[in-house]
C-alpha cells in the first residue's frame, strides 16, 4: 500500500519550456508587467522577431501563455494555473525529499 498522496498533474512540456533562459525571462516579464506585445517581449529577450515568435509559440503549446490579436500586434498573457500546478508539484517533491532525509537521519542516529 502506497503512502504517497496524489500528485498534481504537470505536463513535462511545462518544465521543458521553462528550462530555456529566454522563455523563462518572457514568463517573468509577463508575470511582472502583465500582457505584452511581441515587440515588448523582443525588447526583454533581445532576439529577432522570428526567434521571439518561436519561443512564444513553445510557451503557448506548453499552456503557459495565451495570445490575442490587437490590431497588427499579438498580445501575450501568462496563464497562472500551470505555474501553480508546477509549484504544487515541486512543493510535494520537496516534502518527500525532506521526509526521506529525516528517515535517513533517524536511521543513522539509531
Amino acid at each position: 500500500m502506497s503512502t504517497h498522496t496524489a500528485e498534481p498533474v504537470v505536463d513535462a512540456r511545462l518544465f521543458d519550456a521553462l528550462g530555456d533562459p529566454n522563455r523563462l525571462r518572457i514568463i517573468v516579464r509577463l508575470c511582472e508587467l502583465g500582457p505584452s506585445s511581441t515587440t515588448q517581449v523582443i525588447d526583454v529577450i533581445q532576439v529577432t522577431r522570428q526567434a521571439a515568435s518561436k519561443h512564444l509559440q513553445l510557451l503557448e503549446v506548453a499552456g503557459l501563455v495565451t495570445s490575442a490579436r490587437r490590431g497588427r500586434e499579438r498580445v501575450w498573457t501568462v496563464r497562472t494555473e500551470p505555474l501553480a500546478r508546477a509549484s504544487d508539484y515541486l512543493t510535494g517533491l520537496s516534502r518527500r525529499w525532506d521526509a526521506a532525509v529525516d528517515r535517513l537521519r533517524a536511521f543513522v542516529e539509531d
